[in-house]
């Protein structure tokens, strides 16, 4: 391996691209040798603005190329399994976005995978946990700064939802996020999940026939905790992540985004951020640094493939949930020796 890290990237869409501009640019000791995307012209396009990289339509062919070293996989979830399966063969570091996997059984055979080599190498893009304000939230808890948790409260509400998203989109793709911030921020696990849902919004419904949107998801944990989750995606008016841990003997609250107020003509206010890509802009390229220095190193720094599983179980049990309108418990393997 050299001393610059070959990456290929899986996905050219959205979350692939600004990966790629962070490379190189943001993010040093790497570059990106080869790309991949079904969408043959929109792949050439970002190829041809990254100096001998390689543009492939097939993600195995992009992930054998010369060069490459490690994986960044930022296709859509169905697609995920394969590609890390095939880096995985090559023995090749992966960072995923979320989700793993569609579903626990898919995230169980990488587990596997993993495994048989003997070692970690998958890691997931739960970004959050690289966020300044979750870790020092996540330093407060652990320290018993505020008592033991007793709740927490979260709200994730995007301005407009895309035309492919569905209602169940809303809890595999977007409360996936809150599902692993409340592990990590706790250090236990979820143990059943519940969801409500009133009747959606006028923007939801234009923006989608039969789009159940916001939803309230109510879940609890091992440590006797409970987490409420209020997903918006058609708020119509910005991007906002906001979490308050509530404990025996205080609170603390993040993602209130007050960094400037301007006071002017009779008035005051500020702006709210637009896109996860601008809220979470120093989280993805801590994510990234991090990611790298582990990858040449061989190793995971960062939530692993045991994470995604317990993740993708959670969404699971969370769309029973709300098909059924019953409260649903969390069906979690035994957690292997690799992961522990």
């Amino acid at each position: 391996m050299t001393s610059t890290l070959g990456i290929a990237v899986i996905g050219t869409g959205k979350m692939g691209s600004d990966h790629v501009r962070r490379f190189g640019r943001t993010v040093g000791g790497a570059r990106v040798v080869a790309v991949a995307d079904p969408d043959g012209d929109r792949v050439k396009e970002v190829a041809a603005g990254l100096e001998g990289a390689s543009a492939h339509t097939d993600p195995a062919a992009a992930i054998a190329a010369p060069g490459v070293d490690a994986v960044l996989i930022a296709s859509p979830g169905p697609a995920h399994e394969e590609a890390i399966l095939h880096a995985l063969e090559r023995g090749l570091p992966v960072l995923c976005e979320k989700p793993l996997t569609p579903d626990p059984a898919g995230a169980l055979r990488i587990m596997e995978a993993e495994a048989r080599l003997g070692r970690r190498l998958v890691q997931v893009g739960f970004m959050r946990r690289y966020d300044a304000e979750y870790a020092r939230l996540k330093e407060l808890l652990d320290a018993g700064g505020i008592g033991r948790p007793l709740f927490l409260h979260c709200r994730h509400r995007n301005a407009a939802s895309p035309s492919f998203f569905t209602s169940d989109m809303l809890i595999t793709d977007s409360v996936v996020h809150e599902v692993d911030a409340a592990r990590w921020l706790l250090g236990q696990e979820i143990t059943a999940v519940t969801v409500l849902s009133p009747t959606p919004s006028s923007a939801a419904s234009a923006a989608r026939e039969g789009l159940r949107d916001p939803r309230f998801v109510l879940m609890e944990t091992s440590g006797g905790a409970v987490v409420d989750v209020e997903i918006f995606v058609n708020c119509g008016f910005g991007y906002q992540v906001q979490c308050e841990a509530v404990g025996e003997s205080g609170t603390a609250r993040i993602g209130d985004g007050h960094a400037m107020v301007v006071q002017s003509a009779g008035r005051w206010g500020g702006e709210i951020d637009q896109d996860f890509t601008v809220r979470f802009a120093d989280a993805y390229d801590r994510q990234l640094r991090r990611w790298v220095a582990a990858a040449a190193l061989g190793r995971v720094d960062g939530p692993d493939a045991w994470d995604g599983y317990a993740a993708a179980a959670v969404s699971e049990a969370g769309l029973t949930a709300a098909h059924s309108g019953v409260r649903t418990p969390v069906e979690l393997a035994e957690r292997p020796s690799l992961y522990r």
